[in-house]
């Protein structure tokens, strides 16, 4: 998604914080078309290793609706579309790869930070995984260290971005494979 080398840092206590006010900037801006604005990935896990660069996602009930309509606010945002529409398929799934379809805006450059915003359909799966990755790693803080380790070690040898989310999509597997089980021991849903 972004040339380079990926740098993995330390979570600085303000992630959250702008998190939260990306959302409410972005609630505002795309209004009615947003069923929900999340900040996703590995910024909205406490304590958790990652790049400077937050991940949000919205959810929406039609991507080419989205595609069409966000373009306008997004860039007053400083937001630019980025052609990239398909989510890594964990292994296994069988479903059409058309269940995994986004759409992407990238911001780079901002002085309020760099950020992922993943335009997903509202109940896909894409849309889930997401969710659940998080409120996975949320509920198991015993679990981020290990996590976070990978990722520096993995930075530290990919000689850029693609091939480090190459590397790391497998691993996200195994994390959502583990997940589900709790997912559905305790009720969780998105």
């Amino acid at each position: 998604m972004s040339p380079g080398k990926p740098v993995i840092i330390s979570p600085p206590p303000d992630w959250s914080t702008r998190g939260a006010a990306l959302i409410a900037e972005l609630e505002v801006a795309l209004g009615d078309w947003a069923n929900r604005v999340d900040h996703i990935g590995s910024t909205s896990i406490p304590n958790m290793a990652a790049k400077d660069v937050l991940d949000l996602q919205v959810s929406v009930s039609d991507l080419d609706d989205a595609a069409r309509s966000f373009d306008a606010p997004l860039g007053s945002l400083g937001f630019q579309r980025s052609p990239y529409e398909t989510d890594h398929i964990p292994a296994g799934q069988t479903d059409s790869p058309a269940n995994w379809a986004k759409r992407l805006w990238l911001r780079r450059g901002h002085t309020d930070g760099d950020v992922n915003l993943h335009v997903r359909l509202t109940g896909s799966p894409n849309e889930r995984l997401a969710l659940l990755f998080r409120d996975w790693f949320r509920a198991h803080p015993e679990a981020v260290p290990a996590y976070a380790a990978f990722k520096m070690a993995l930075a530290e040898i990919a000689q850029d971005t693609d091939i480090y989310s190459d590397v790391k999509d497998p691993v996200v597997d195994l994390v959502i494979a583990v997940a589900e089980p709790w997912a559905v021991s305790v009720g969780w849903h998105p």
